[in-house]
């Protein structure tokens, strides 16, 4: 009796050790890891007959892969052909048998006559009358001669390129053309080629563009000879490889300065303009903008990330003339940052956040003066432009949270007269749309769905009416398999007043008697959201994450995203690693309020790149509320992250000072400065369990950042979990990424669930192997 009260006793023990204590369902983690790879196309990707409104698409069903060609004026949707007929005709051809259910053809190209249309299989090129039904074998495929290298002029006369670093043109269609070397002073870091850390003397793609009068050609450089070198060594490839590469860290003194030269292609003369005017400043130029080389619009952008310019210069005289001048305070967003230059240069239009929301204007592209606003103003943002109509002097354009009640962060798409302000809804439902227009802008195919909303694709006409239905995916297995829909929700921040936006998985044996723990996707921006919107099987890795026996939530931050308002997306900035953190914590608390299974006693968090920095913070910033976290490619320390994304968001200052010189006059000289906290400042701090794990040749956040963080934790003598991926960059993919994958379920399982048989599995797929 004593042995068996001494048993129970041990049991509740490690119960109570572990928190309750569930066995994670990797079976079932493994089903859905996958979902959908197998289930069909969700979406209608037109492919549009070179200036028509007609086009043809592809779509995969449980019945096969079907072609479809739609004449939009018609309001007629038929098959492009008939597949056993097609097939019937393939095997009279080739011998050869075929499956028409999913027949093996590419690159198919319609003739002018838009009857007609070629298509390669089998290494044959085939044409295929889609009125008479007869296919014919035209030619075996060529070996196209890939120029790609090569830019042509624009009157097909000049073939564009680089070599050893310098500019170089020669006559299209001659092989034994002389070369014309137009610079000597390209080197390597201060090069015309697109690659400047190329040490060969191949023909090399160039950084210069055409004028579209093919009079011209300008190209900016950079001057990269002075920034500070990074270096990966790559130790999968046959040999250990060193790859070096310039990469200017937010501070440094030296960062890259940008030359704009323009050509003459009479007298192969070049001529530098001058366009600078802030020191480290980057530009932007239009080459393709107007019809004649004699001007230039640019735009140049203060280092402070706080001011720009959008200017003409004369490709003759040098001369430069603003035309838009705007601050904004602390910076100026980037990621919809837009200028579309009309009618030669008579008409501009811009976007900008001056009222705190994104608007487009329209200026006077000959004089600068402001014309009207275009967008029509208040609490919501205008979006990318789709597609321009410059006869009807309209553009189409997406939005987002103008029509409320819904999630901001829903693209919308709207129409608007460049003269006068206004905009019409074209796609009023309450969905995430992804449009595709022809070039004369009459009709538009629109995918749109939710995460709880089945997929449609629909034709449109410019005023927005569905002409007809298109096309609807084949769920059925997907039902069949036991999948559930995710479900939305709304959570406050931190402040109490402003909205986030989420998503929740639950496991698909949901027990709503049961407790779960829940775990975090988290993404912090600020230069987008990792949000899911659309329809989507596996929701990234939280379908199956889900399945292991957690309830799974991604929603934003205050700071996560460019798609509100401007008081939102720089609401983190100068405090690029806290300030996500308190919305989470909150919204999660939210959550387990409102939701009686969610067990806020086990919390986890993960995210990759900035999440993987977030989720790491969050076991060091609440270290009695998260609980296990895996950090997956984080920028832990952010002054060795890149310049951009640290000087934007967080900050750089400024300082001037005035250098006295007796001899040749005083100057004033202007240096940069940064300082971005770090994860490590914080390791004192850190309870809980971490999995970090990094690529060992991330060229984008080097594994140096992970690296320190792991090495200020030993310091320390915490104790964590640390994984390099072998041949991996920023991205993680094929058989590491499902290792991957894998190590998180492990972890989250050992220390949310209490499931440590992980540790017994020799295989990283060991569940699928044990009985």
């Amino acid at each position: 009796m004593y042995r068996l009260f001494f048993t129970v006793f041990v049991l509740f023990c490690i119960s109570v050790t572990y928190g309750q204590t569930g066995k994670a369902d990797y079976r079932q983690a493994e089903k859905f890891r996958l979902i959908g790879s197998e289930m069909g196309s969700l979406s209608v990707q037109p492919h549009f007959l070179k200036n028509s409104d007609k086009f043809w698409f592809l779509y995969k069903t449980g019945e096969g892969t079907h072609y479809y060609f739609v004449d939009p004026a018609k309001r007629e949707k038929k098959p492009l052909f008939d597949n056993g007929h097609l097939v019937e005709e393939l095997t009279r051809l080739t011998s050869k048998p075929y499956n028409y259910r999913a027949l093996p053809i590419t690159d198919i190209e319609f003739e002018k006559n838009e009857v007609t249309f070629t298509f390669t299989a089998d290494k044959k090129r085939f044409a295929y009358n889609t009125v008479s039904g007869v296919l014919t074998e035209t030619d075996t495929v060529p070996k196209k001669e890939r120029i790609n290298w090569g830019t042509y002029s624009p009157d097909s006369v000049y073939i564009l390129f680089a070599r050893n670093h310098d500019l170089y043109v020669m006559r299209n269609g001659d092989a034994d053309s002389t070369e014309i070397r137009l610079t000597t002073d390209g080197e390597r870091f201060f090069s015309y080629a697109s690659n400047e850390r190329d040490t060969s003397s191949k023909r090399l793609r160039s950084r210069a563009q055409w004028f579209k009068d093919s009079k011209k050609i300008s190209v900016v450089r950079y001057d990269n000879r002075k920034v500070r070198d990074f270096w990966i060594v790559n130790m999968t490839d046959k040999e250990p490889k060193l790859e070096e590469y310039r990469y200017p860290l937010p501070g440094d003194k030296e960062v890259g300065t940008p030359e704009l030269s323009v050509i003459d292609t009479g007298s192969w003369a070049k001529r530098v303009l001058d366009i600078g005017k802030w020191k480290d400043q980057g530009i932007r130029v239009y080459t393709s903008a107007v019809s004649r080389s004699s001007f230039l619009y640019f735009e140049r952008r203060k280092r402070t990330k706080d001011e720009v310019e959008i200017g003409v210069v004369d490709t003759e005289t040098g001369a430069v003339k603003v035309l838009i001048y705007e601050k904004g305070e602390p910076y100026l967003n980037e990621q919809l940052n837009h200028l579309s230059i009309l009618n030669d240069g008579k008409d501009l239009i811009w976007w900008s956040e001056r009222t705190g929301w994104g608007h487009y204007y329209h200026y006077d592209g000959k004089s600068g003066e402001l014309k009207n606003r275009i967008t029509s103003g208040g609490n919501w943002v205008a979006g990318k432009i789709l597609a321009t109509d410059t006869s009807g002097r309209t553009i189409y354009f997406e939005g987002y949270d103008r029509e409320k009640g819904v999630n901001p962060y829903y693209v919308r798409v709207y129409k608007a007269h460049i003269d006068r302000t206004g905009e019409t809804l074209l796609t009023p439902e309450d969905a995430q749309h992804q449009v595709h227009m022809p070039k004369s802008c009459r009709f538009l195919v629109d995918n749109y769905s939710r995460v709880d909303l089945e997929p449609r694709a629909v034709l449109r006409d410019r005023e927005g009416k569905v002409i007809m239905e298109l096309e609807r995916p084949d769920l059925k297995r997907l039902y069949e398999t036991g999948w559930q829909m995710p479900e939305r929700f709304t959570v406050k921040a931190k402040d109490g007043v402003t909205d986030l936006y989420g998503v929740m998985w639950k496991p698909f044996d949901f027990d709503s008697t049961r407790t779960y723990p829940i775990i975090s996707y988290v993404y912090p921006g600020p230069q987008m959201e990792a949000a899911v919107l659309a329809f989507s099987a596996s929701g990234g890795y939280n379908t199956a994450l889900a399945q292991l026996g957690f309830i799974v939530v991604n929603f934003g931050h205050r700071g996560g995203s460019p798609y509100r308002d401007k008081w939102y997306h720089t609401y983190g900035y100068d405090n690029l690693r806290d300030y996500a953190l308190a919305d989470d914590k909150y919204g999660l608390e939210q959550l387990a309020d409102r939701y009686s299974f969610i067990d806020l006693t086990k919390v986890g968090i993960f995210g990759h790149s900035g999440g993987g920095f977030m989720s790491t913070a969050a076991l060091c910033t609440y270290p009695d509320f998260y609980t296990a976290a895996v950090s997956s490619a984080g920028n832990h320390d952010n002054n060795i992250y890149n310049r951009w994304w640290g000087e934007t968001h967080h900050g750089v200052k400024e300082k001037k000072k005035t250098v006295k010189d007796s001899v040749n006059g005083d100057r004033e000289e202007i240096t940069f400065t940064a300082k971005i906290p770090t994860n490590q400042e914080l390791v004192r701090n850190f309870k809980g369990h971490l999995l970090l794990v990094t690529g060992d040749i991330d060229n984008n956040v080097h594994p140096g950042n992970t690296l320190r963080m792991a090495d200020a934790l030993i310091k320390a003598g915490k104790n964590f979990d640390f994984v390099v991926l072998p041949g991996q960059r920023h991205g993680f993919s094929g058989i590491q990424q499902q290792f991957y994958i894998r190590k998180m379920w492990f972890h989250f399982a050992k220390y949310l669930l209490g499931d440590h048989s992980s540790e017994a599995f020799y295989q990283i797929d060991g569940f699928n192997r044990r009985n």
